[in-house]
């Protein structure tokens, strides 16, 4: 009987386990059973080898990416109103000479006929007994920019627009800096010669004898100091161009003309200085006997002006378009790193 219980005993499991193999077994099932984590360590402090884990937390949701802003119908957005100007600028650099300097003439003429309508309603307001300057040149800023639009829409050379299109055309690498400057040269002196040829005619048809505005403004220009024609240069040919440039990125004739409007209006009212427009005014007033030398109206007006006119389109619009939507810095940077 004894012996029968004893062999009872032996062949049951539950009579070999020790309490410390169940524990064993008990963590082991728990581990094999349990969702998979990452473990940061498999001996515990106390030494018991129990498996630490830490759940990681949820990604936090991405922010989405800023929507571009709408279009202005019938405008072209920012970056592609810049190529359309790179454009035209690379277009006028491979022109011929001859041919940039007869279009430099007829931009010439188209200018001077606004200047000729501005020294008529200037006369037209004296005669009405219309005193106040700011009413003048309201009248006179409404009627200029008609030679502009004829400029943009026939087309024809002007050297103050040039500043800026070449410019932009080189710092792309569309045009070289020859092909510039020579488009530069032959545009500016077509433009001096047309401003000339209109004076002359202008005398010849006799409608402006009696009036004292070419001779009164042909002084008045001639009188400023260096620094103030400059000024007033720079600051004029930066709203011409910008008359070009939004000219360039509407895409109808009437967004054409109207964005070619404001800003010339806008240049004549404040009394800023264009080169082109003053080789017709004081080269009239000079025609009509304004007491200016030819020289002094060389060397005291178109000079300061003529540069502060060249930096703007330079600097204040092709540099700055450049910068911020160029592509030649952009395509030199991967053939930088293949070399």
């Amino acid at each position: 009987m004894l012996k029968s219980v004893s062999t009872r005993a032996a062949a049951s499991p539950r009579a070999t386990v020790s309490p410390v193999h169940r524990l064993s077994a008990r963590r082991v099932v728990i581990a094999g059973t349990a969702a998979p984590v990452a473990p940061i360590a498999t001996n515990g402090a106390n030494g018991n080898g129990a498996t630490a884990a830490i759940v990681p937390a949820p990604a936090a949701p991405a922010t989405p990416a800023p929507a571009p802003p709408a279009p202005i119908p019938g405008v072209l957005p920012p970056p592609a109103a810049f190529a359309a100007v790179v454009n035209a600028g690379a277009a006028k650099a491979a022109m011929p000479g001859w041919k940039s300097f007869v279009m430099g003439i007829m931009a010439g003429c188209y200018i001077s006929f606004g200047g000729f309508m501005a020294v008529t309603v200037a006369t037209m307001c004296t005669g009405l007994g219309v005193g106040s300057p700011i009413l003048t040149r309201l009248a006179m800023g409404a009627l200029f920019p008609f030679g502009l639009l004829i400029t943009l829409v026939c087309g024809a050379e002007l050297y103050t627009g040039n500043t800026a299109l070449v410019a932009a055309a080189v710092a792309e690498k569309k045009a070289s800096v020859g092909a510039m400057l020579r488009n530069w040269a032959c545009s500016y002196a077509g433009n001096f010669v047309g401003s000339l040829l209109m004076a002359g005619l202008v005398v010849a048809t006799g409608l402006l004898d009696t009036s004292g505005a070419a001779k009164a403004m042909t002084v008045a220009k001639c009188s400023l100091p260096f620094g103030q024609a400059l000024v007033r240069g720079l600051l004029c040919n930066w709203l011409v161009v910008a008359a070009v440039w939004m000219a360039a990125a509407a895409t109808s004739l009437p967004g054409k003309m109207l964005a070619a409007y404001l800003p010339v209006m806008a240049f004549i009212t404040l009394g800023l200085e264009h080169s082109v427009a003053n080789m017709f005014f004081c080269s009239l007033g000079i025609a009509q006997g304004a007491p200016v030398a030819f020289t002094d109206f060389l060397t005291r007006n178109l000079l300061p002006v003529t540069l502060g006119n060249t930096l703007a389109g330079v600097l204040c619009m092709a540099a700055a378009y450049c910068l911020c939507y160029g592509t030649a810095k952009a395509q030199e940077a991967p053939k930088a790193k293949a070399a």
